[in-house]
């Protein structure tokens, strides 16, 4: 296995890990915590917004950011292999990275610095539904990002073992 190969396997393997980690999230963790009530639900989302900090999140988020581009360097002789990591590098800076930037993590940083303890039940709704349409909305953006740019590589991952 040449470097350049294990680079692209590595993209591919990381991006598909940010996707699977907002797919999970679509398919079981925003259904499951959409059925509970109001203090419930804010209390989860900021402990899971607290316990995503960590080096295994942060290792494949921006490791995909770093890694896309290098892997578009690496494969620039190739040009359809190119032009699908470059597409998907395009992609999850914008629909992945960025969205997440100034979409979520400002409603996660929101939702952080309050304090449940000190809303009443009106005030509790109040933030569930200006964090939680948000949220998901953001979150939509990302996941249909992420699935996008899973298809890219590894279409390029495909192709580049056939040049």
């Amino acid at each position: 296995m040449t470097f350049k190969i294990f680079l692209l396997l590595l993209s591919t393997v990381s991006t598909a890990l940010i996707g699977g980690l907002f797919y999970a999230y679509s398919c079981s963790v925003n259904p499951g915590l959409a059925r509970i009530p109001d203090a419930s639900y804010l209390q989860a989302m900021q402990s899971i917004n607290r316990a995503i900090l960590n080096p295994l999140f942060f290792i494949s988020f921006m490791g995909t950011l770093v890694l896309l581009p290098i892997s578009v360097w690496f494969f620039k002789e190739q040009s359809m292999v190119f032009y699908l990591l470059l597409a998907a590098a395009l992609l999850y800076f914008g629909g992945v990275f960025l969205v997440t930037m100034v979409g979520n993590v400002p409603l996660n940083n929101l939702l952080d610095t309050t304090d449940l303890t000190k809303l009443d039940t009106a005030g509790l709704a109040n933030l569930r539904h200006k964090f939680e349409s948000s949220w998901n909305f953001f979150h939509r953006i990302r996941s249909i990002a992420s699935f996008v740019c899973i298809v890219l590589v590894a279409y390029a991952a495909i192709l580049s073992r056939n040049t």
